[in-house]
């Protein structure tokens, strides 16, 4: 299990780990954005200095926003002391690295905002 924090915002973040193509880990501040129904989102930028191949380019998705286009990595990630190759969108335009609630699937979420508890795992 992994504790986690409120940003200002009241935004649920997480630190986990990206893994490179070299083997290094890249300690991140991520958002688990509820909203997200993938497992991960990335600057394009930021996934390419990772190493990760792209699986698909220029997939069109729906997002809040309206439809933009992204591409679609093959990442590895370090959760809860647990390596996981997982697909990850990548974009030009993303300021922050989403968690998106396929996490939901494997890990549990508690959050208790008065009590400032927030656990993944």
């Amino acid at each position: 299990m992994i504790s986690g924090e409120f940003n200002n915002k009241g935004e649920l973040i997480f630190e986990v780990d990206l893994i490179a193509v070299d083997g290094n880990s890249i300690p991140i501040q991520a958002i688990l954005d509820t909203g997200f129904t993938g497992w991960l989102a990335i600057n394009n930028q930021d996934a390419e200095s990772l190493g990760w191949q792209i699986k698909t380019e220029q997939k069109d998705m729906q997002t809040a926003w309206g439809e933009a286009q992204f591409n679609l990595y093959e990442g590895t990630v370090l959760l809860d002391g647990e390596d996981f190759t997982i697909e990850a969108l990548g974009g030009d335009e993303l300021e922050d690295i989403l968690l998106g609630v396929y996490w939901l699937q494997l890990k549990r979420l508690v959050v208790d905002f008065s009590e400032r508890l927030l656990t993944l795992g």
